[in-house]
This record gives structure tokens, sequence and C-alpha cells, in this order.
């Protein structure tokens, strides 16, 4: 893969967008490539968790608005943009959300547009102090915010915030982000990766497949009222009761050890 590493070692896949000298700004070839490297994270049993982060001193700015794209012979430029965001941009967010397995980021500097939209589609979000985020789409190039960022900011920070960081283009630093619930948490630069890496590691010795489910429960709430919700956990966790993991860990809660388990 051209424009990212994937390595994967105890249970963590680790996944580090690599085009530093454009802050790791998202092409047509990274969207390739991370696709790929998702598809492999899920089939791969040796990896139980996926973290992400940026090479260098950014974590994603973004799409790479000097790309070419994926614009056809007579298509006008909003068409391409859609066109691209069809082909290319949204089915790769959709295959991270589904993704059966717990995701972190760990963002190291600037996330900018869509770099905003990758790191929150993880499930747990670290960023070093340095860091910030910033909706440059509107104000910057007059579209509306995308790769999800219009369902994560409302849901995470309520309507307000999420409005004026998207009309303001203001830059919100890591440490209010945490304080406003956009992100886990803000570390010291020089701890972020250790921090990264050890969250990383105790997920991987979970029920990761479980974790997607949860992924899932929390997000339905939002669709879903009290009693529709309530049926919704019902059947999941019929269907998660049933897995030798519930067993595993009925077993080590009554013998008072840790639980083992299996996907």
């Amino acid at each position: 893969m051209e424009t990212l590493t994937l390595s994967t070692n105890d249970g963590i896949a680790l996944l580090t967008l690599n085009r530093p000298d454009v802050l790791n700004s998202i092409n047509t070839q990274l969207i390739a490539d991370m696709r790929e490297a998702v598809a492999a994270v899920s089939t791969d049993p040796a990896a139980r968790v996926l973290l992400i982060t940026g090479a260098g001193r950014g974590f994603c700015a973004g799409a790479d608005l000097a790309a070419q794209g994926q614009r056809q012979e007579g298509m006008t430029i909003g068409q391409g943009v859609a066109h691209g965001m069809t082909v290319g941009f949204n089915p790769m967010m959709r295959e991270l959300y589904e993704l059966q397995k717990p995701i972190v980021a760990a963002v190291n500097g600037v996330a900018a547009g869509g770099g905003v939209g990758l790191a929150l589609a993880a499930d747990i979000v670290i960023a070093a102090k340095s860091a910030n985020f910033i909706q440059v789409f509107g104000p910057k190039l007059g579209l509306i915010p995308d790769l999800g960022c219009t369902w994560h900011l409302p849901r995470l920070v309520g309507r307000a915030r999420a409005l004026g960081l998207a009309m303001t283009g203001d830059k919100l630093p890591a440490e209010t982000a945490a304080e406003w619930g956009l992100i886990w948490k803000c570390v010291d630069d020089a701890a972020l990766m250790d921090e990264a890496r050890g969250l990383a590691a105790k997920l991987a010795k979970g029920p990761t497949g479980t974790f997607g489910q949860i992924r899932k429960a929390i997000d339905s709430a939002g669709n879903n009222d009290y009693a529709a919700q309530l049926d919704y956990e019902r059947d999941v966790q019929g269907m998660l009761g049933d897995h030798p993991n519930f067993a595993a860990g009925v077993k080590a809660f009554l013998t008072k050890k840790e639980p083992e388990f299996t996907a």
C-alpha cells in the first residue's frame, strides 16, 4: 500500500496514514489503500483492534484538493465531487463503521475537514494536546461537512456547538474537544502513542465482536424511542447470549477470574 502502513502485533493492527508531506490528506490512492487495509483487518484473526494514526506532524488534513480526483468526462465539478463520494469516500467510511472490531484513533496533530470525520469514525479517540479539530468545509470551501461529520458532531457536542464549529471554521483545541465530549481523552504529546496502545491492548483482550455490537446499539438509540431501543437490546442480547463469550464471561465472574474471550 502506497499511502499507509499496516502492521499487527499483540492483537493490535496499527494503521498509519503515510502522506506526511501533505498532512496525510486523502486522495484516491489513500482511499483504495484504506479500504484494502480495513478488509485485511476484518478477516485477520490476529488483528483484534484497529489503531489509526498519522505520520508526521498531522493526523489528516481531509481531502487532497490538489489531487485529480475521479471526475469523469462530461461531469460538472459538483457532479465530480458527488461521484467521488459515491465511489470512494463514502464506501471507505461505511466499511470502517461496519468493522466488527473496536477502532481507536490517536490524533497526533491537525485533523481538518474530512480528517475530523475519519477520526470520529473511531469508537474511542485520544488526541495529543497539540492537536486540533477544524471544520474547514463551509467557511473555506462553501461546502457542508462530510465524511460523517454532520452525523457525529451534533450527537457528540450538541447542535449549537456543531453549528458553531461548522460555520466559523475555528480551531477546536484537543483539550476543549475532550471537555466537550467530542473525544475520549487529551494527553501530553509524548504520551499519545503509549496511551493509545495501552487502550488498544485492553480492548484487544475483550470480546471484540461485542464491541462492534455496542457501537451499533449506542448509535441506534438516536433513531429509536425508548420502547424500540429496549426491543433492540433484547434482540441483540439474545444473539450474543448464544455466543461462547457469554458463557466464558459468566464462568470467569463466578470463579473470580479474568475471562478469556475468543472473538
